[in-house]
């Protein structure tokens, strides 16, 4: 075997341009299946942080039934099912699954602060406990409190991206009035910086008192939904159990009844962003793969140029007593030596192109077994582009062989 492998380095280094265009399909197919992979699955990472930035333990409940809508919940604001008091009765009855609970109303505004404006991307109104649902902590000042969300009061805490468009000379805000649509509102305190999130950045955003939100900034009467958050992993089951059998009973809903709302969990929206990642890898990896296919068919090409090349070789081999079968593995193993190091120096390309996208701050990441399925692929590709070419150079007639010129 060591000899063979000899063999096959010295018949790749006698040709080596031909060998390095042959090996190029199993180069560009090895370093795209890898690289791939890599942007697949550093995607699902990248949409998992995102969605578990949102808060921990997180429940939503929409209005509607989701049979209603195609299987998916009613718009926001398309009707009115649920209820403030629904979300108060959440935060009052659930204690043992539930950790805090408030309406959800939301909407978007342009906010002017002096000569500056921007149009903020979400209005959140919410009760105090939004935070602790979200995970989220102030930066500076304070949240707005539960007397003003009954008084309706105009006050606000601004996302960071809201502040460095309405206070981009580094002024302090708190303390400050920014008007929002037509409404001054007093800014208390400044979140502390999120990132992006599903919906877009996290901290183009203001939060007020859901009362304030919804009577002064939208003029509605109605909420859009409930946020919740479980007191633990192990009790998000349990929570939006309890918080469906609650539901029902405050809505007069029979057995037969469908649920007039919709539950959502953040579980729920990880495992569809992890199949919708695995979806796109697996496209993205059997494209990819295609490439090692066409390197495959140009190894197979040249193993049957280099038969008839070297058919006197051959012949001199079989006459010194060289077997078919030796024959056959001296071109095999030089097949599969080509595509091997073709795949090595693909996962060499690979890698130093992930860690190009990991600067550009593309989610990406090398997937040891994807390195281990391209070098793998890789060999096996070798032995089945050699396999014919090999048994065409066993099966020359000897005195053939030595005659060809």
């Amino acid at each position: 075997m060591i000899e063979f492998v000899k063999l096959a380095l010295f018949a790749i280094t006698r040709n080596k341009t031909r060998a390095f265009l042959t090996m190029l399909g199993i180069i560009i197919g090895v370093g795209s299946v890898i690289v791939m992979i890599g942007i697949g699955q550093g995607s699902k990472k990248a949409s998992e942080d995102i969605i578990r930035s949102m808060g921990t333990n997180m429940i939503m409940v929409f209005p509607g039934s989701s049979s209603k809508a195609g299987g998916g919940p009613v718009g926001l604001g398309a009707v009115d099912t649920l209820t403030p008091d629904d979300a108060q009765a959440i935060n009052d009855e659930l204690t043992d699954s539930v950790a805090a609970a408030t309406p959800y109303v939301r909407t978007s505004k342009p906010a002017v602060y002096e000569d500056n404006n921007w149009l903020v991307g979400s209005i959140v109104g919410a009760a105090p406990n939004y935070l602790e649902i979200k995970t989220w902590n102030l930066d500076e000042g304070r949240y707005f409190t539960d007397q003003e969300v009954r008084s309706q009061a105009k006050v606000c805490v601004i996302g960071k991206t809201v502040q460095d468009n309405l206070f981009p000379g580094g002024e302090d805000p708190v303390g400050k009035t920014i008007r929002i649509g037509n409404l001054p509102f007093e800014v208390v305190g400044v979140l502390e910086r999120k990132g992006g999130g599903p919906m877009g950045d996290q901290d183009d955003t203001i939060h007020a008192p859901w009362t304030t939100v919804m009577r002064k900034i939208k003029g509605s009467d109605h909420i859009n939904f409930i946020m919740a958050s479980a007191k633990g992993d192990n009790l998000t089951n349990l929570a939006s159990d309890e918080i469906t059998a609650l539901l029902r009973q405050r809505h007069k809903l029979g057995p037969g009844d469908t649920d007039d709302f919709t539950i959502r969990r953040q579980d729920d929206w990880i495992q569809a962003s992890a199949q919708q990642a695995q979806v796109i890898t697996i496209l993205l990896t059997v494209a990819a793969g295609i490439s090692l296919i066409v390197g495959g068919i140009g190894i197979a090409n040249i193993m049957l140029v280099s038969v008839t090349e070297r058919t006197r070789e051959i012949g001199v081999r079989r006459a010194l007593g060289a077997t078919q079968k030796s024959v056959m593995f001296q071109f095999l193993i030089e097949a599969v030596v080509l595509a091997i190091l073709g795949g090595l120096i693909g996962v060499g390309l690979s890698l130093g192109v992930i860690a190009l996208l990991q600067m550009k701050q593309v989610p990406a990441l090398v997937q040891s077994w994807a390195i281990l399925l391209g070098i793998g692929f890789s060999g096996i590709v070798g032995i089945a582009a050699g396999f014919l070419p090999a048994v065409k150079a066993a099966k020359l007639d000897v005195i053939d062989a030595l005659r060809y010129e």
